[in-house]
């Protein structure tokens, strides 16, 4: 077993993002971003599944923007484009899942 800490940062300084575990098949990320703060287009090789553990974060793939909280999970597949906003200061985990 192995524990990892995931702090909230932002109190001091504006968006961070930290790998916090890495595996053979996948990956964690802890995105932490203020209101207003974007991460523009991108993708991943691997599936993608994101909890936001506070605020909302409105992700847009497609034309199409979904708004992720802490009610629910967001699935992204492969090489999905997709960018993201904070709409008000959020904590998010992204899974990298390699199959």
């Amino acid at each position: 077993m192995e524990k990892k800490e995931t702090p909230y940062v932002l109190d001091g300084k504006a968006k961070e993002s930290a790998a916090v575990l890495q595996t053979a098949n996948a990956k964690v990320i802890n995105i932490q971003l203020r209101k207003g703060e974007a991460i523009p287009e991108h993708n991943a090789d691997a599936e993608v599944v994101i909890v936001v553990r506070k605020g909302r974060v409105q992700f847009t793939s497609d034309g199409k923007t979904v708004e992720a909280t802490a009610e629910n999970i967001l699935h992204l597949a492969p090489m999905e484009n997709h960018r993201l906003l904070a709409a008000e200061d959020s904590d998010l985990l992204v899974f990298q899942i390699n199959v």
